[in-house]
């Protein structure tokens, strides 16, 4: 690890924590102008995954951020022509497309690899044959190409689902679309902006400019943070740390070095905080140590854990109001019935927030009504229904 630059400010651990909310979009005035892709631009990153609960995740966010914001805006953010990509980042995220030249450290590394999914090797005719269909009939789903799986099992892989998958990795094409939530790829080099497909940057300016936009991102940050937003190299962060344009700063309670994006310590961040839940996967939290450093609250996605064993529910929203996490929420739909299975909440005075949160979560997804099924303290229930009307 390199040697830490004395900082050039010290700040409240308050502080910081309101940082990483405007840089998040979560204090201030929305930018509902830019809409989606305004946010997704921001954030740099939206983490996606299968679970649909209230929606999917990646519709959660710009909704977390903007409130009440329809499919068809989000849809044509992500997957509009020329407006972003899908690529290993955080994890399997949606990008915006000005991040295309930054990745090529990464797809350059899977070049070299050769291999990109280990023991499942594809053959050069069949790499070959997809790039070939794909440039004489345009976009196509992997069933389109020939089929995604051997079996009826979801990890049995065709040869074909393995040899477009390396070629996204690889670089060579691009998610274009969603159809029923199947990728539909395209070749890079007719759905990339020419002047982005064009540009070559070295690894050294990749992640710096990575690096930067992290820190922008995240506002003000560790080196483990900065590491976890696009799951990168503590040495790969040392190095690009020089050139990012970061500064160090020291928060107060933090027991490691920060960094931060010197244009965000220049004003106060202040304004109006957001009142809403948060998909486990949203940029805010998705950095579980972060989460716990920042908001003092341990939390873990159970959706993978048995039923027994769990302590929140299956996919638990954390409820952000007044710019803190004050409770959880596992939520489920029922016909046109927003049902809150399991709800904690740290004390009363965040019941009003926690309606509020309910009431537009429900009318967002077209539920017109809501059910509390177990909360933590019961003795909230009488005010809590009262809200909910």
């Amino acid at each position: 690890m390199a040697a830490t630059p004395a900082p050039i400010a010290r700040i409240s651990a308050d502080h910081a924590r309101r940082l990483a909310l405007r840089a998040q979009g979560l204090l201030g005035a929305p930018d509902r102008r830019a809409g989606a892709r305004g946010v997704l631009r921001r954030l740099g990153a939206v983490q996606l995954d299968t679970i649909s609960v209230l929606a999917r995740s990646h519709e959660l966010v710009p909704y977390a951020r903007l409130g009440a914001v329809g499919r068809p805006a989000v849809e044509q953010a992500y997957w509009g022509r020329g407006t972003a990509f899908e690529y290993w980042s955080h994890a399997a995220c949606v990008l915006p497309i000005e991040e295309w030249p930054l990745f090529a450290f990464r797809r350059r590394a899977y070049r070299a690899r050769g291999n990109v999914w280990g023991s499942q090797a594809v053959s050069p005719a069949a790499y070959a044959e997809v790039l070939d269909r794909l440039r004489a009939e345009g976009p196509l789903t992997s069933t389109g190409l020939g089929g995604a799986k051997r079996t009826a099992e979801w990890w049995d892989w065709s040869d074909t689902k393995i040899a477009v998958e390396q070629a996204l990795a690889l670089g060579d094409v691009v998610v274009t679309e969603r159809r029923g939530w199947k990728r539909v790829y395209d070749l890079a080099e007719r759905a990339v902006p020419g002047e982005l497909f064009e540009q070559d940057l070295t690894d050294a300016e990749c992640l710096a400019r990575l690096v930067a936009q992290s820190g922008a991102a995240l506002g003000v940050a560790t080196r483990a943070d900065l590491m976890d937003q696009h799951r990168l190299k503590g040495a790969q962060v040392d190095a690009a740390l020089p050139a990012s344009g970061l500064v160090p700063v020291e928060v107060a309670g933090w027991s490691a070095p920060a960094w931060a994006d010197p244009a965000a310590l220049e004003s106060e961040p202040a304004g109006r905080h957001r009142t809403a839940l948060l998909s486990p996967f949203d940029s805010l939290i998705w950095d579980r140590a972060r989460t716990e450093r920042i908001f003092g609250m341990t939390h873990r996605l159970e959706a993978y854990t048995p039923k027994h064993k769990r302590v929140h529910g299956y996919f638990a929203m954390p409820l952000l109001t007044a710019g803190r996490l004050v409770g959880r929420v596992d939520p489920a739909r029922e016909g046109g019935v927003l049902v809150a299975r399991q709800v904690s909440l740290e004390g009363a005075r965040f019941v009003p927030a926690l309606a509020e949160a309910l009431r537009e979560a429900a009318e967002w997804v077209g539920c017109s009504a809501v059910r509390v099924e177990r909360l933590a303290d019961e003795s909230l229930r009488p005010e809590l229904e009262k809200l909910l009307g």
